[in-house]
């Protein structure tokens, strides 16, 4: 009985190994896929590209691999997310991806600061539906309210009651669908 123990829990962990193994070496596609995702967003003041206005980049999101024990603090690059590209069943209850977006607003005092991040969470939660746990921050030190804005981004109840003004969704309908 206790052969058959080791050799069940053995096979798991050589299981488990091997599956954060592949999703390690895929961590920079998945970098990269996101920020396909995002690129294209239309700004809300002007007709060009958050990425053409250097408000989102590449080095701006990260995707770290993270133990489902390891606390998840606001801001930091540590949010689960399994993608397209992975089967959900071959993620171990235990493993996460773990994702962070930082975008920089055009100007220090930018109005609609909150506006483009909720552009880039609808973004990203509609690629990924009911799949991922999102953190979407200002980069620090290029907004005056950098902090108050990167809190009301991730928090999930006001992300909804904002999403739930007809103007806002059309607002943030129109900068996701440019393309």
């Amino acid at each position: 009985m206790f052969l058959l123990l080791f050799k069940t829990f053995h096979s798991l962990s050589y299981t488990t190994i091997s599956t954060s193994m592949a999703l390690l070496e895929r961590l920079p596609s998945y970098q990269m896929e996101i920020f396909d995702i995002i690129r294209y967003i239309k700004d809300p003041e002007h007709p060009q590209t958050l990425e053409d206005l250097k408000v989102v980049y590449a080095e701006g999101v990260r995707v770290e691999h993270r133990s489902r024990h390891q606390e998840l603090n606001e801001c930091q690059p540590s949010i689960p997310i399994p993608t397209r590209n992975v089967r959900a069943d071959t993620i171990s209850s235990d493993e996460r991806l773990n994702v962070y977006v930082e975008f920089t607003p055009t100007v220090p005092h930018c109005s609609l600061a909150t506006l483009i991040g909720l552009c880039i969470r609808v973004k990203l939660e509609q690629a990924y539906p009911g799949q991922l746990k999102l953190n979407v921050c200002v980069k620090e030190g290029t907004h005056n309210t950098a902090a108050e804005i990167s809190k009301q981004l991730n928090d999930k109840e006001r992300v909804a009651a904002a999403m739930e003004n007809s103007q806002m969704k059309d607002l943030v309908m129109e900068c996701i669908s440019y393309a």
